[in-house]
């Protein structure tokens, strides 16, 4: 039986003989814990596959479609303002050297050319009259029937006039030319591609009127992705004297049409839309029925660069830019590598910088892993990427 003074020590010690329970409790479990805490992360480790680092010999295949274009564009315009009486040349029509294409009103143009014309008359003949006066007052010196100070008179009168004959002239050819303004004529054989006018229409002088793609020489236009163009550019430039392999081309609608060309230019600028620079293709000789605006398909091998093939899925970003997972062996980890990609294709990457022989690249499985995440190796050099 307890007695009071015993119930009194009992109740004093039970927190303490709580507390030390609990401790025993909790240290009594936290070894479980801790091993179902190791098993749970262990659990969660992300399995991959990787791939052996290989630098090889690329050799870029360049294939892409583009147009046939005129390699020269002659924008024409009028010379001087005034409302459009006349146009007869439209988009698509074959023009050749000198036809009329468009008239502006010449009202002013045909005034100023009548009132040239008649300073030009009046000249013309008071140069006639001072040639007279000078011949006969000349006669009359040497007989001796008239003073030195008039035949000087007469002499100055007809210099004056020969100068105001000039000035006639001159005035003349400005109102032919201002007249020959309000016509506009195609300055060589070609094509419209544009037209920005239309009868009735206020133009201003040096506004575009029509576009013509002049006969001749030929292009076909590339839109090429800029780290290709770049690595071609580089080339071409050398001082070896050896630039780019001709280039291979053929149409879209007749595979059996063909032509040649070699690079003509590339463009110094990246388009900020699509990523890409244009490079265009001069033809040598192209046929007939590669006409403007024909799709065309044009093949390139550039010379051997080297590089690493990868699989597409091997791709990750840091910051925007394109990287790679590195696998670390010794530690299971894996840790971003920025990489300079040369170029893609189907179903693989092409990297020109960023990794070395020897390293491991994630190829599977990279899409849940972290920086430094420690990772389970599933499978190594699981499938190689050739070309």
């Amino acid at each position: 039986m307890i007695t009071g003074s015993r119930r009194h020590i009992l109740l004093a010690l039970s927190p303490a003989v709580l507390l030390a329970v609990s401790a025993f409790a909790a240290s009594a479990q936290s070894q479980p814990d801790k091993a179902h805490a190791a098993s749970l992360y262990s659990a969660h480790r992300v399995a991959v596959s990787a791939e052996t680092v290989k630098v090889t010999e690329y050799r870029p295949q360049l294939v892409l479609t583009g147009t046939v274009a005129a390699r020269n564009l002659i924008n024409l315009a009028f010379r001087a303002s005034g409302q459009v009486t006349e146009r007869h040349a439209d988009v698509g029509q074959k023009v050749e050297a000198g036809d009329l294409l468009a008239r502006i009103d010449a009202v002013e143009q045909q005034a100023a050319l009548r009132s040239a014309q008649a300073s030009l008359n009046a000249a013309q003949a008071q140069l006639v009259q001072a040639t007279a006066n000078y011949a006969r007052q000349q006669a009359l010196l040497k007989q001796g029937f008239t003073t030195r100070s008039q035949f000087g008179t007469a002499e100055e009168t007809k210099q004056l006039a020969e100068a105001a004959l000039i000035s006639a002239q001159t005035q003349m050819k400005n109102a032919q030319d201002m007249m020959s303004y309000t016509e506009l004529r195609a300055p060589r054989s070609g094509v419209v591609t544009a037209r920005n006018i239309e009868t009735g229409q206020l133009v201003q002088a040096a506004q575009t009127a029509f576009i013509i793609a002049a006969d001749g020489e030929r292009d076909a236009v590339f839109d090429v992705q800029e780290a290709l163009a770049a690595h071609a550019e580089t080339i071409e430039g050398k001082s070896d004297g050896q630039g780019l392999p001709p280039v291979s081309l053929s149409l879209v609608s007749d595979p059996a049409i063909t032509a040649t060309g070699r690079v003509r230019e590339i463009a110094p600028v990246v388009n900020a839309t699509t990523g890409t620079v244009r490079v265009k293709i001069g033809l040598n000789t192209p046929p007939a029925a590669m006409t403007l605006a024909a799709p065309v398909i044009g093949s390139l091998s550039l010379p051997a660069v080297r590089a690493v093939v990868l699989p597409w899925s091997a791709m990750t970003a840091q910051d925007g830019k394109p990287a790679v997972w590195v696998f670390d062996p010794k530690t299971n980890s894996v840790s971003s590598a920025l990489v300079q990609i040369l170029d893609y294709e189907r179903e693989k990457i092409i990297i020109s910088d960023g990794l070395k022989d020897g390293q491991m690249v994630v190829t599977r499985g990279g899409q849940m892993l972290g920086e430094g995440s420690v990772v389970d190796l599933l499978m190594a050099d699981e499938k190689s990427v050739t070309q």
